[in-house]
């Protein structure tokens, strides 16, 4: 027996989401609709962003479409990840449901609640967090990742202090009220950068990433700024129970800019990954012989020489990493370079590429960069169009359907960088493509049937950046 939550299926007299993982891909429904950010690329038109809900139901007459725009207030948000006031570390808790979508704004500072409970897909704001909430008393600005922690409370990473100078901390709200609770870290440590993060409770761990300073991110990307040391090269090791820090894991040359960050979904392992953008790799984070918390490189995506570009190594730029609900695929997008990539992690310190899809990109045949030396490819990719419409960015944040079958791609990074790397997103909106899954030999393609168009919106074109489901997704979801 299964009951709805916010219009999806979970099981009857249970808390949101599912019991476990496998739970999650056997019972799952398939989406419907997406919640998708949208930032405007110029603030200063007064156009607000918004979060647009968008139908992914095949056998609905507005399919492909987006449905429904909730802007926000102001403009300047600069709306970037989202997360839920409960998750499947709620499950056990029937009197816990599912029906606030936390939107952090990266400009701003603020953070919206949105309430999807009476209007599935015509959700609305229901609190506005502000700046002024938190920023002076608790010295935080430049709110990220959110999730909830299975306590009734919802905890924000944020990347800045309260002059918008980089340093890493974590905001906790209550989760019913949604008021501004306090610091989550108990010895009130400051990071020197911060960016995202996943607990894993059975092993009493969080692990954070870094990104960079927001005074430095919102001006583009500057490569002299790495060498300045502007840009983190760490992971940092939580004690999940205690809220301290137990040590920073200093990855070098090889972890510049370490972002997303993602256990495997059963809450018995010990094992995760970390991508490092700027670096191009992909580590493993596991526990070593002594029990103690260590990282290794396990994926290694090699730079390309070329003429015509910004530098003359072309690296990959890894922006985001998913691993399927059932544990056994990890997806990473290369940004620049354009293609999305599918490893097989059954075996976690041996992954083994299984697919790889180009999705525009900077080193389409057609462009302005000419590959002069490439360990992979034997010639530059043809650019991609899809129903006769010029993707003009790589593949960027990824969403994926429970049962693994279908991946969700979009192409919109963070608009100052966007216009630095990819002018033709800032004039013609980003893209929301989806790929056809082989979950049982591995192999992606794309599906041709589907895209949405974001630069077709009647006020302007729009960065369309992170994806959510209503009922739980393969990045929201937390067991314990």
């Amino acid at each position: 027996m299964h009951r709805q939550e916010n219009g999806v299926a979970c099981c009857a007299g249970k808390g949101p989401g599912y019991k476990s993982p496998e739970d999650a891909v056997r019972n799952g429904p398939r989406e419907t609709i997406l919640y998708v950010t949208c930032a405007n690329p110029d603030p200063e038109t007064g156009k607000p962003d918004y979060l647009a809900t968008v139908d992914v139901d095949p056998s609905s007459d507005t399919f492909c479409q987006i449905i429904h725009r909730l802007l926000m207030p102001s403009a300047g948000d600069e709306l970037h990840h989202s997360g839920w006031d409960a998750c499947s570390s709620c499950h056990s808790d029937s009197t816990v449901a599912r029906t606030k979508l936390i939107l952090p704004a990266l400009g701003s500072s603020r953070i919206y609640v949105i309430d999807t409970s009476a209007k599935l897909k015509a959700p609305k704001i229901h609190k506005v967090v502000e700046a002024k909430d938190y920023g002076s008393s608790l010295d935080m600005s430049a709110p990220h990742t959110s999730h909830c922690l299975g306590s009734r409370e919802v905890m924000v990473s944020t990347i800045g202090n309260s002059n918008g100078d980089a340093q890493g901390g974590f905001l906790l709200l209550d989760g019913t009220t949604f008021e501004v609770k306090s610091r989550w870290q108990s010895n009130d440590v400051k990071l020197p950068f911060g960016y995202d993060f996943w607990y894993q409770p059975r092993h009493n761990v969080m692990v954070s990433t870094e990104w960079g300073s927001p005074n430095v991110l919102k001006t583009g990307f500057n490569p002299d700024d790495v060498s300045k040391g502007l840009y983190g090269t760490h992971l940092n090791i939580w004690n999940w129970k205690e809220k301290t820090l137990r040590k920073r894991i200093d990855m070098g040359e090889e972890g510049i800019m370490p972002l997303e960050v993602r256990f495997m979904h059963n809450p018995d392992s010990s094992v995760g990954f970390v991508g490092c953008a700027l670096s191009s790799n992909i580590f493993r984070i596991f526990k070593n012989e002594v029990d103690e918390w260590d990282v290794e490189k396990v994926i290694d995506v090699p730079s390309k020489k070329v003429e015509g570009w910004a530098l003359p190594d072309m690296p990959g730029i890894i922006t985001d990493i998913l691993i399927s609900m059932d544990d056994r695929y990890l997806y990473a997008s290369n940004w620049i370079h354009g293609d999305l990539r599918q490893y097989d992690v059954s075996d976690t310190a041996h992954p083994k590429l299984t697919g790889q899809v180009f999705i525009g990109g900077s080193i389409v045949s057609d462009g302005a960069v000419k590959v002069v030396e490439d360990r992979e490819l034997d010639e530059q990719p043809p650019p991609r169009y899809i129903q006769g419409t010029r993707i003009d960015a790589g593949p960027q944040m990824l969403q994926l359907s429970l049962d693994g079958k279908r991946l969700y791609v979009t192409t919109s990074l963070y608009s100052p960088w966007d216009r630095q790397f990819y002018p033709d997103l800032i004039k013609n909106g980003a893209k929301l493509v989806q790929l056809d899954v082989d979950v049982e030999n591995g192999g992606m393609k794309i599906n041709e049937d589907f895209l949405v168009d974001f630069g077709k919106d009647a006020d302007g074109p729009m960065l369309a950046h992170e994806m959510r489901y209503p009922g739980g997704d393969c990045t929201s979801e937390i067991f314990v």
